[in-house]
């Protein structure tokens, strides 16, 4: 280790080291088989002093009184008292209590709970699994392991958007689907600050991306919404509770964790390679015609011969060793972190620092962030208390990746023919400068022009903030005052660099797509007061009502413009000609809520909630909204009195979310300025038509469930139905140009999703030695879309640029959504496909052709553990949605696809004519796009580990380290089944709604490889 992180590691020691050590006890702490209890407490009875056991139930305990008594704690086991006398070695066994189904939960409001009184679903996934085969963006990491929850990743790099949803699809109104982060009880902004569509963008990452997965204790996702009902607004897409790691009092610990992956591309492509380069059944013969078949699969067969390429040399017609996934890079990732926790008096703090440097596998692309993050809390008195979390994140991108298919995406060599190198295109640009063009399109930017000249540098500044003071009035009754502030501020620069090919004249120099930045900022403040009594000796009360103050705020200002004067000069004040950009919002929500628990003999808890919200995004009469729930939780175990069955438990809820518009500003007229004329200012009206009558939307969910537990905990299970119906959501609506409006806001959507969730956990083996927990989660859900517009019409979302809107998805009345439509064959009375004249298939109805979420999905888990070894590994899979393939498009137009090899030699006879290969497969999938769209079935191994800790005799007589843990990681380690055939059905560049279910030929899929270590330090 450094010299000089030891020394302060060791200052760090010395500073916070307090007290005299009277004795030292060691010792290990099992279950009641001998199997190891991480995480137990052991704390010195009437002392503020104690230490938690580590992974192998292994705990030290410095004693400050003589005639010490030792209090052993565990979530579902029983406390045991032990007497220390003059004894150094303790080693306990605890026993499992039988009242407990496990342990407390994070419940809305950051309030804990028991489990027991839950009337709705929850899944809790513990910190551990997030930080050893991690991803850049933390919530990547949830894929496959929460019933009802599908994750997918932009194909956009290191730091890219994270796709959530949770329970399908909660509206038509689009917009993020994402469900609502919140931190230790307060709500985090999760806008995605930047999305890919058909004709160009990247992706500029989410709000969850900028947190270290080394500061979450534990993430819990709550499901419904009778479990999100106190959030209100945002509740409709679920909530994601984020519980961050703090120190406990009387603990004191150092660890460094260092986790360094490799990540390689995967060429999911599975093209032709029998015939070449060329047209209509030939090979180019000089460099005019290389260049433009390049990208062209209809030539001859691929004979070995010599051809003339596009540069003038000589190159053997025969395939090459060089393909386009050899393009890409082997990207690394490296991750450090150093926390301190202490435990000081009456409070305790916690104290991380990380550095994340990520190398992409596209070339000269990157990213790096600095994570510091500051947890502390302090009994002021017996009755005050006060806690913080500071978290700040530093986070600066080099040449993010473009994600459209064509313009300055860096994988445009994906549909080189077969005979055609990558790298005879290296370095992408001539010596003036000017992009080497590579195909006869130059649109579709040679991916080494833009990874060596391209620009696109976004960074992120941000701050999370949170202030919580708590007064017990008595042991059950409290105040609580929190107040959270998330600021984030971020730059962007983006330029069309000197030379690019389909920039010509005076525009070759180059334009100034943006340059600016942009303040986001949202402010929580929550008052609540609680209590918990008891009416009779049966009957108990846990209420509290509360307000809470939502303010959010964004502001951007910029510059664009264009051409350059100068070459390779990218300043505003290097162009001809200047554009500004400025844009502000501002909103309010004003929430006042209660919830009562009323339990009666711990065997039925009856919860009720409500919300009342006022929307500043609303017109005053209809801006305000009360919502309801209510829950119940009935546990039936002692009843059955079957010795198998530990606890049983059924629970029901029902539950009303609202909701406002995405957007402020559509009730009223806003009036913009524009430039002078002679003189005299100009203004303009606006071309979309507020609504005055827009009113809250809102969700309604019925829920039931069952929790079972049998022989001893050692098998668990957890089913939940619901069905969810949203209500009033606003929209756009799309009008005719002669009414002086083209657009304008509607409240008439509505959608409805319907599902079950099962979770399945066991434990099949459990002994001294050897343990294996498995656990299935299964989802089935079933979508409609109820109502759309005024008129029902379907509204349309996304396309990519290869279809150009002639395929789309969209919401359709009576119809899962988003449905995939695109045009089908053309077909005669006896069902045959209909030709034309010229011998060609005749375009017919536009038609749907599946949902592009999943019908069904889920994850099998399993974790071993033989002494001081561990594996894991993870299993999801995907079934039932369609994908709209620009890659399947343009293999199937440029002649790469295995389908296109029928017909070569003789074409294609119908209706007497006969059409050759080439155009036959063209015209067919431009006419007939349904050909674009495949399945999105698979199965992937998602995630491997295997880990060894080193015995801890190794570090008896080192005064520096406690514990070493060694794991080797990997992430998408490889798909075990799919239907497509030319790409992985999760690839996608655009991270909004409007684009799930849509590949465009962006970035390939990759998996990740590494190794991570974790030193615990004394």
């Amino acid at each position: 280790m450094n010299i000089k992180l030891k020394y302060m590691l060791g200052f760090v020691l010395l500073l916070f080291m307090q007290g005299v050590v009277a004795q030292t006890v060691t010792g290990t702490v099992t279950d009641n088989t001998g199997m190891p209890l991480p995480g137990a407490n052991v704390i010195e009875k009437g002392t503020s002093n104690g230490a938690s056991t580590d992974f192998d139930g292994n705990y030290t305990i410095n004693l400050t009184t003589e005639n010490a008594v030792l209090t052993f704690s565990s979530l579902g086991f029983l406390s045991q008292d032990i007497t220390v006398g003059g004894k150094n070695t303790i080693n306990m066994k605890m026993q499992e209590d039988a009242q407990q189904l496990s342990e407390v939960v994070v419940t809305a409001l950051g309030i804990t709970k028991d489990q027991r009184k839950i009337g709705y679903a929850v899944t809790e996934v513990g910190g551990e699994g997030l930080t050893q085969a991690r991803e850049t963006n933390v919530a990547n990491g949830l894929s496959g392991k929460v019933s009802g929850l599908v994750v997918k990743q932009t194909n956009s790099g290191p730091g890219g958007t994270a796709k959530i949803l949770l329970r399908g699809v909660a509206s038509t109104a689009g917009g993020s689907t994402s469900p609502l982060f919140v931190i230790d009880g307060v709500p985090m902004d999760n806008t995605q600050r930047g999305s890919a569509g058909e004709w160009g963008g990247s992706d500029a990452g989410d709000g969850i991306g900028n947190i270290n997965p080394d500061d979450i204790e534990k993430m819990t996702v709550l499901k419904g919404q009778s479990a999100s009902a106190l959030y209100g607004a945002r509740a409709s897409n679920g909530v994601i509770m984020i519980t961050t790691k703090k120190a406990k009092k009387g603990d004191y610990n150092i660890t460094f964790n260092t986790n360094f992956t490799v990540e390689e591309a995967i060429d999911n492509t599975n093209f032709q390679s029998v015939y070449g380069q060329g047209i209509q059944g030939t090979k180019p013969n000089n460099a005019s015609s290389s260049l433009a078949t390049n990208d062209r699969s209809w030539g001859a067969r691929l004979d070995g011969s010599d051809i003339i390429g596009y540069d003038g040399n000589t190159y053997s017609y025969s395939k090459t060793n060089d393909s386009y996934i050899d393009f890409y890079q082997t990207g690394n990732t490296f991750t450090n972190t150093l926390s301190v926790s202490k435990g000081i008096g009456d409070g305790a703090f916690r104290l991380s620092l990380s550095n994340l440097s990520s190398e992409s596998i596209v070339p000269n692309s990157g990213l790096d962030r600095i994570t510091v993050n500051l947890t502390a809390d302090q009994n002021i008195t017996d009755k005050l208390n006060v806690s913080a979390t500071v978290n700040y994140t530093d986070e600066r991108y080099d040449n993010q990746s473009f994600l459209s298919d064509g313009p300055k995406n860096p994988n445009n060599f994906l549909f080189l023919a077969p005979n055609v190198s990558q790298s005879i295109f290296a370095p992408g640009f001539d010596e003036n400068g000017s992009e080497i063009v590579f195909a006869s399109n130059a649109f579709a930017t040679n991916p080494y022009f833009i990874t060596n000249q391209g620009v696109n540098d976004p960074s992120r500044r941000r701050l999370i903030s949170i202030l919580s003071t708590k007064y017990s009035f008595t042991d059950n009754t409290y105040a609580l005052l929190r107040l959270g502030n998330d600021t984030s501020n971020d730059k962007f620069f983006s330029v069309n660099p000197f030379g690019l090919g389909y920039l010509s004249g005076a525009n070759a120099f180059g334009s100034l797509d943006g340059k600016g930045q942009s303040t986001r900022s949202e402010l929580n403040f929550d008052g609540i007061f609680g209590s918990t009594f008891s009416l009779t000796e049966d009957f108990e009360v846990d209420a509290l009502v509360g307000g809470t103050l939502r303010k959010n705020k964004f502001e951007t200002v910029g510059v664009s413009g264009g051409p350059f004067i100068f070459p390779y000069l990218y300043s505003p004040l290097n162009v001809v000609n200047i554009g500004r950009s400025y844009d502000y919002e501002e909103k309010e929500v004003h929430s006042g809520f209660y919830s009562f628990d009323f339990s009666y003999k711990k065997y039925l808890t009856i919860t009720t909630t409500g919300r009342y919200d006022v929307y500043t995004t609303l017109p005053e009469d209809n801006n305000s909204i009360f919502t309801p729930s209510v829950t119940a939780a009935f546990i039936f175990d002692d009843f059955l009195n079957i010795d198998a069955l530990n606890f049983a438990k059924f629970r029901a809820s029902y539950a009303v979310t609202s909701g406002e518009p995405g957007s402020p500003y559509q009730t009223s007229f806003y009036y913009s300025g524009g430039n002078s004329i002679n003189g005299v200012p100009t203004g303009s009206t606006p071309n979309s038509l507020p609504n005055l009558l827009l009113k809250p939307f809102t969700t309604d969910e019925v829920e039931a469930g069952l929790n079972l537990q049998f022989f001893n905990n050692r098998l668990g299970l957890d089913l939940a139905y619901f069905t969810k119906t949203s209500h009033d959501e606003i929209q756009r609506a799309n009008y005719s140009s002669a009414s002086g409006f083209d657009s304008g806001v509607v409240a008439t959507g509505s959608i409805r999703n319907q599902g079950l969730e099962v979770l399945l956990t066991g434990t099949p083996i459990r002994n001294e030695n050897f343990r294996w927990n498995t656990s299935v989660n299964l989802t089935s859900i079933k979508n409609e879309v109820l109502k759309t517009d005024a008129n029902n019409n379907p509204i349309n979302l996304g396309t990519n640029r290869a279809v150009t809107g002639q395929a789309v998805t969209a919401f359709v009345v009576g119809e899962a959504g988003p449905q995939i439509r695109a045009y089908d064959y053309a077909y005669n009375a006896d069902g045959s496909i209909m030709y034309d004249s010229e011998g060609l298939p005749v375009r017919g109805e536009l038609k749907s052709y599946g949902q592009v979420l999943p019908k069904f999905y889920g994850g099998f888990n399993n974790d071993f553990s033989y002494k001081n070894f561990n594996l894991s590994f993870l299993v999801d899979f995907n079934y039932g949605n369609k994908v709209l393939s620009a890659t399947e498009y343009y293999a199937r137009f440029n002649g790469l696809s295995k389908a296109t090899l029928p017909g070569r030699e003789t074409g294609f006879t119908n209706n007497g004519v006969t059409v050759d290969a080439q155009t036959f497969y063209q015209t067919e999938i431009q006419r007939i796009n349904s050909k674009s769209v495949v399945d999105g079935d698979f199965i992937k191994l998602r995630q491997l580990t295997f880990g060894y800790s080193l015995p801890e005799s190794l570090f008896e007589n080192m005064n520096f380290f406690q514990g070493v843990d060694i794991s080797l990681v990997a992430r998408n380690l490889a798909i075990l089944w799919r239907k497509s055939d030319n790409i992985d059905p999760e690839s996608s560049f655009g991270s909004t709604i409007n684009f799930i279910g849509i590949e465009g030929g962006s970035l390939p899929s990759s998996r990740s490889i590494g190794l991570n270590v974790n030193f615990k330090i004394k």
